[in-house]
């Protein structure tokens, strides 16, 4: 969720004269008669950090470089190959570890980014093209230099394999070398204030290794699984794994960016391990086994009972929440918009008042979580009460396309959670059914026309998604709908996705702070019918297509923010899916031994392990065996 930017007012000299940029432009590292250095971007705004800078604020410069730190990972893991990942197999955590990006965000900003293996970036007034200028001393783990050759290599790669990849790069024509060590990508002149950021995202990978063969003889290919130990150019290196079950890196210890100013006080553990499990419940026993440093903990049923142990109340394990301000969630029972049961809104929203949220949030969540009621939840971005200003305006372009009651009424999910309101809600989503052409025979829900019952399969690749899916399924029964439940394991599970076989799944979207190219992936028509795409719900509409462009080219953040919550809105309206829940922290477990520099970045969540490291003295009171 690491994308986009802000930048800053600056002159160029364009045929003899000093004109103004647009506003997004920032600070130059030096000036051309056509284009302007620059050693970072932002969107909106200015850059926090002056060219030469340091360190970032929030980083423990000097920091120990020593120990490890394990995780766990829930599933399993068949690839290496990231340019693959969406398509095929199911890709390692941590990978992302063994390369390095053309730029890097900055976490106490909302999305600015700098220098990694750019050591600059270029673009003229028109946005017609982007240069990168690759650092001198950037060099693969073998030795060999990065060059523009493996950038090229490695965008297209992305773009010809990866669907998300193709949504983002569409308006980039090519990528060519210029110079010795700079590579310009080609753009299609729409003049995307966003594309040189997204462009500078890239992971770049080793293109004479690609093109090269294996320990046996054989040809690598870049379009297919792999587990072979992948050459990175970045701060960590496959030491070992065990395929489906343990991975772990080690810290490259003559790392040729180490001494960049975006990666002082990062990367300080000699080890990073992920330890895998098919069950969070097995995971959560690691844990208090110290078999694990770390756990993530998603189920508000563990964090509210499983926790109760001497190790907790001895402080050698500590739970800590972090909040969430760098992202938008939404989590929800997500439809497959392909088949025809799926096709009018009218069932799906009956969907959304059959769900008795609050009797789930009391029964199974303790009270923990909020209803979500956005898909850019918890941030400015979400659309609130009526449409009014610039948002109304842009609505007013597709009234025609788009629901009557988005511009009289604002969203609200139903409620449940007491006998009368069920009943109410209940006897609601039969009148939608009705509508919808069905009606109830012997106590189904039948279509009228065919007499074939309604029936839906919910499809889990974890018991904890299926404890939900169950407690949901009376309620549907109780209305006349067929349901089944399903559990698979994780490869079966992502094959099904690909394959669009599946009615309905939990799926979750992370959105943020400033959105743009990556909404085509997420909703775009385009997307739809690619397999491994992010639209996993099969949207297509024209008025979902219109707002992210408007999205894509918004000139200001106001613009933006309009265009956003516009989008938020027709996609609510819609009902493509049935919202779930949100919780605005992060829910962290740790064994005592690590240390972090507070306060940590506003947009990092809790930042581990990137900024954290090893403390041999709170390590010697709890035990640490992993020094």
């Amino acid at each position: 969720m690491n994308r986009r930017s802000l930048l800053t007012s600056a002159l160029v000299m364009v045929a003899g004269q000093r004109l103004p940029l647009p506003d997004w432009i920032g600070p130059a590292a030096a000036d051309s008669p056509k284009h302007v250095w620059r050693h970072g971007l932002a969107k909106f705004g200015e850059l926090k950090y002056p060219a030469g800078f340091k360190q970032f604020d929030y980083v423990n410069p000097n920091p120990p470089k020593t120990g490890g730190a394990s995780q766990i990972a829930l599933g399993t893991f068949d690839n290496f190959n990231m340019v693959v990942a969406g398509v095929k197999g199911t890709l390692v955590q941590g990978i992302d570890f063994v390369y390095d990006t053309l730029l890097t965000s900055a976490l106490d900003e909302v999305s600015s980014v700098y220098g990694l293996l750019a050591e600059s970036v270029s673009f003229p007034e028109n946005i017609s093209s982007v240069t990168f200028r690759l650092r001198p001393e950037a060099k693969w783990q073998d030795g060999k230099p990065v060059t523009p050759d493996d950038v090229i290599f490695s965008f297209n790669a992305y773009k010809k394999v990866s669907p998300q990849a193709g949504a983002n790069y569409r308006h980039v024509v090519k990528a060519e070398q210029t110079a010795d060590r700079d590579v310009t990508f080609v753009l299609d002149g729409t003049g995307s204030q966003e594309l040189p950021i997204i462009v500078g995202q890239l992971t770049v990978l080793p293109k004479h290794w690609w093109e090269g063969s294996d320990k046996d003889g054989r040809k690598r290919s870049i379009e297919e699984t792999s587990l072979e130990m992948p050459l990175g150019s970045g701060p960590y290196k496959i030491k070992e794994f065990s395929p489906a079950h343990t991975i772990i890196y080690e810290r490259v210890k003559d790392y040729w960016g180490a001494n960049v100013n975006v990666n002082v006080g990062r990367n300080n553990f000699d080890e990073l391990k992920f330890e895998y499990f098919r069950d969070a419940t097995v995971a959560v026993e690691a844990f208090k086994g110290d078999l694990v440093d770390w756990r993530t903990e998603n189920s508000a049923k563990n964090w509210a009972t499983a926790y109760d142990f001497p190790a907790v109340a001895e402080k050698r394990v500590i739970l800590q929440e972090f909040p969430i301000t760098n992202v938008g969630v939404m989590q929800a029972f997500a439809f497959n918009l392909r088949r025809n049961k799926f096709k009018d809104p009218r069932v799906r929203q009956a969907f959304n008042y059959i769900f008795d949220f609050e009797e789930m949030n009391k029964k199974i969540f303790f009270g923990q979580y909020k209803r979500t009621g956005s898909y850019f939840e918890g941030t400015e971005l979400a659309a609130t009460g009526l449409p009014t200003g610039r948002e109304l305006e842009l609505l007013e372009t597709v009234r025609d396309k788009v629901s009557p009651e988005l511009f009289t009424k604002p969203y609200a999910n139903p409620i449940n959670g007491d006998p009368n309101a069920v009943r109410n809600n209940l006897r609601e989503a039969l009148r939608l059914f009705k509508e919808a052409g069905y009606e109830v025979r012997n106590q189904q829900i039948v279509n009228a026309k065919t007499g074939e019952p309604f029936e839906v399969e919910f499809l889990a690749n974890a018991p904890l998604f299926e404890r939900i899916f169950l407690f949901y399924k009376p309620s549907l029964e109780r209305l006349g709908i067929t349901v089944s439940v399903r559990t698979v394991d994780q490869a079966h599970y992502e094959n099904r996705l690909r394959g669009w076989d599946f009615d309905v799944i939990t799926f979750a979207w992370g959105e943020s702070l400033l959105p743009g190219n990556e909404q085509r992936g997420y909703w775009g028509s385009q997307a739809a019918d690619q397999s491994g795409s992010d639209n996993i719900l099969g949207i297509k509409n024209p008025a979902v297509d219109e707002m992210i462009t408007r999205i894509v080219s918004a000139k200001n953040r106001d613009e933006l923010v309009a265009a956003t919550r516009a989008l938020d809105r027709i996609l609510l309206w819609n009902n493509y899916v049935v919202p779930q829940w949100g919780y605005a922290k992060l829910r962290t477990a740790r064994w005592n031994r690590f240390s972090y520099q507070d306060p940590l970045p506003k947009y990092g969540m809790s930042a581990f392990p990137a900024l954290w490291w090893w403390d041999a003295e709170k390590a010697a009171k709890t035990g640490g065996k992993r020094s």
